[in-house]
């Protein structure tokens, strides 16, 4: 008997066994408070199905709210460097750095979240997977659009955004808030609500899924919108990442999970969510007595003349990083006008 073959195989045996059993700990980090609905209806979702198709070998571990430090421009690097495994948040948070991406927050892209998440996972698979080549993407999506909440003053229609200072979330969103005849000011979600309250701000651009988690429903009570069905000034871009490093560390069939329940299923999970949230949270501050205005065709096409200038700019500006801009904005344009 050759007991070194005994011996290997025995190795062999204990190796196989041990990728078969590992265990992983995901910690998924992102910006805002745990009772968000991104947490509590995608993400906490999402790792309890991976939990049980992987016999609870993954499990997560979450840092809502910043809670690994640094501010939500930080979470790409985060991610990237591994101080997290998984992250959310809006690659339009680190201005510039993703530009091709940003296509999807120019003026009146975005009607809805379901539509236009489809559209911009597409869009990303033939447009935009160079600039996210560092991560493992698993998702993106958009917020569905952004509405207009203010303190005290009613916004209808372009006049109405004359003066007011309001709280942006990327660079594409302010340029167009400027053309709107607004002031854009930047800043986490999270500060939002102390700055109109203070009136540093008198409102913010926001989806309305922020409303509750960041408390805008307390400190806003009047909010502007287009029709149902028509694009909205501009939107988010948001992505969930995960350091790849850690990706391709895992054994096959955890990989395999981790495939199976991202991509293009968390993409529409994302975007019905969001939608539902809307959905819900406009009849709920309907209920507590807020006014929610909506822009008249004749208003939007007002709002679209003015902002016809954002789309030159940005493909000028993205044009010197080497992109073509003009086809990255025809082929967003006829993504989401298909809603596929």
């Amino acid at each position: 008997m050759n007991y070194r073959h005994i011996a290997a195989a025995g190795v062999f045996a204990a190796v196989a066994l041990s990728a078969q059993a590992q265990e992983v700990t995901f910690k998924i980090a992102h910006f805002l408070p745990s009772a968000a609905p991104t947490q509590q209806k995608v993400l906490q979702p999402w790792c309890d199905e991976m939990g049980k198709l992987s016999n609870n070998r993954i499990k997560c571990q979450f840092y809502p709210a910043m809670q690994l430090g640094g501010t939500p421009a930080q979470l790409a690097d985060q991610v990237k460097n591994g101080v997290a495994d998984v992250v959310w948040t809006g690659p339009g948070y680190s201005a510039g750095r993703f530009p091709a991406i940003e296509a999807f927050e120019l003026p009146f892209m975005v009607k809805d979240a379901s539509s236009s998440s489809k559209a911009l996972w597409k869009y990303y698979q033939q447009h935009a997977q160079q600039e996210f080549a560092a991560y493992k993407v698993l998702a993106f999506h958009t917020d569905g659009g952004q509405a207009v909440h203010t303190s005290k003053r009613e916004v209808a229609g372009l006049t109405g955004f004359s003066g007011l200072k309001l709280r942006t979330s990327t660079r594409v969103g302010a340029k167009t808030l400027a053309a709107l005849g607004g002031q854009p000011v930047a800043m986490p979600p999270a500060q939002v609500t102390e700055a109109i309250a203070k009136g540093v701000v008198d409102g913010s651009l926001g989806a309305w899924e922020l409303v509750y988690p960041t408390k805008l429903s307390e400190v806003t009570k009047f909010h502007a919108q287009p029709a149902e069905g028509v694009a909205y000034p501009t939107a988010t871009v948001l992505t969930v990442l995960m350091n790849k490093q850690k990706y391709e560390s895992l054994p096959a069939d955890l990989k395999a999970i981790v495939d199976k329940t991202t991509g293009e299923v968390m993409v529409g999970k994302f975007g019905a969510m969001f939608d539902e949230v809307a959905a819900d949270t406009k009849k709920r501050i309907a209920a507590q007595g807020n006014k929610i205005t909506t822009f008249s065709a004749t208003q939007v096409e007002a709002m679209k003349r003015a902002t016809d200038s954002v789309d030159e700019e940005w493909a000028k500006q993205v044009g010197e990083k080497g992109l073509d801009g003009h086809k990255l904005i025809a082929a967003a344009r006829e993504l989401t006008a298909t809603g596929k």
